[in-house]
């Protein structure tokens, strides 16, 4: 098994030059916790490394306003919504936000400190590929894409798609979480660009561990959308879908084969599939009033006995290596994960803490071992997160790389 990331990575990037790095996300456009979580900890993770970081947000898509339940190019909600997260992370002074449209007006930063950043600025981090990179963009000598859903981009350049391509070009550097990606464990074209595997960066100690009441029965509950379209993508012949519910409906009588409580907190899903769902006893809860803010969905991971949760098919198939940033952050907090596979067990070690499964029976197995010792899987699966997960050790590994 690799153990690329198994040490050696100090204590600090640097001693006396602090590398600005700005990275560019989609916390405000899409304000929801999970995307806020996973971009905050790339910016506290680089904060300790002892980089100078700023976060903004650069694009012209429209964001969307959940008090209003539609998109906007207003920039007054978006950017209440990162100045509240920037003030909780303790950058209430490094942050931009750029509203869609010709013009626009920037919040946070001033218009001249904003036009200086970019100016100035070592690296960027285009997390999600959330911004195509423009002219001021490019003026930053090391400009990292961090993709961290992989399959679509790659049959897209495969398919000379013109958009995805001149994407992908203005960056120096790629990297992914789909960390089989140009192995001959995955069959996914590789073409055009060098992509250099990564993983979601956690900070450990904004998951702390707690000690679960020994009689209580298992929780395993996950966050997710139910339906997602517009992503599907035909390869070879083969379509390749992206929606999760695809998955979870290949598992619908999973409650029934475990002692372990199984619950979806969903965004989506009509009345009709909320009701098949729990008539096969399934557990079910509101995914978009947990999300509205960070610290409920902290909490509701840190409720939980461990995470059951599927992947994309795209992801499955054609196991790129993908692990999950949510899945990340159970581990973090010593919950263990039963998760669909798609190819991680052979960059992640499986089996204690975490368990990849291919069919109902792999399912049944992964929790009845859990349920067997839970208190010895929570310390394997925060020992792996420790090990695998650590924020600086990522991070310090991704700029090293980009030969920062």
């Amino acid at each position: 098994m690799p153990d690329r990331d198994a040490g050696g990575l100090g204590d600090t990037l640097v001693d006396d030059v602090k590398p600005r790095v700005v990275v560019l996300g989609s916390i405000a456009r899409m304000p929801v916790a999970g995307v806020a979580w996973q971009a905050l900890h790339y910016l506290e993770g680089l904060r300790r490394l002892g980089c100078d970081v700023y976060y903004v947000e650069d694009t012209n898509a429209w964001a969307y306003d959940p008090e209003r339940g539609t998109l906007t190019n207003d920039g007054a909600y978006p950017a209440r919504y990162l100045a509240r997260l920037m003030e909780w992370l303790g950058l209430p002074d490094r942050w931009a936000y750029r509203a869609a449209g010709e013009g626009a007006a920037v919040y946070g930063l001033s218009e001249t400190a904003f036009r200086a950043l970019f100016a100035e600025a070592d690296v960027v981090l285009n997390v999600t590929a959330a911004t195509t990179l423009r002219e001021e963009h490019l003026r930053v000598p090391v400009r990292a894409y961090v993709e961290t859903d992989p399959v679509l981009p790659q049959l897209e350049i495969a398919e000379g798609r013109e958009f995805t391509i001149g994407l992908l070009a203005a960056h120096t550097h790629h990297f992914t979480f789909g960390e089989n990606l140009g192995t001959p464990r995955c069959p996914i074209p590789v073409e055009r660009f060098r992509y250099r595997p990564t993983r979601q960066p956690v900070v450990r100690d904004w998951w702390p561990q707690s000690t679960r009441p020994a009689a209580a029965p298992l929780r395993f509950t996950t966050i997710a959308n139910w339906r997602q379209s517009g992503k599907d993508v035909t390869w070879r012949g083969e379509v390749y879908t992206w929606s999760k519910h695809h998955e979870f409906l290949k598992l619908i009588d999973a409650p029934a084969r475990t002692h372990v409580s199984l619950e979806l907190m969903l965004a989506g899903g009509d009345a009709p599939t909320r009701s098949a769902l729990a008539a096969r006893g399934w557990r079910l809860g509101d995914a978009e009033a947990l999300s509205g803010d960070i610290l409920p969905y902290r909490d509701y991971v840190l409720g939980s006995d461990g995470e059951f949760t599927v992947a994309k098919d795209q992801n499955v198939r054609l196991r790129s290596g993908w692990f999950s940033d949510r899945s990340a952050c159970y581990l973090a907090a010593g919950k263990p994960v039963v998760t669909q596979d798609t190819g991680f067990g052979d960059v992640l070690p499986t089996g204690r803490g975490l368990f990849a499964f291919r069919s109902m029976d792999d399912v049944v197995a992964g929790l009845d071992a859990i349920a067997s010792d839970p208190d010895g899987h929570a310390r394997a699966a925060a020992e792996l997160a420790t090990e695998y997960f650590d924020a600086e050790r990522v991070l310090r590994r991704l700029l090293t790389e980009a030969g920062v």
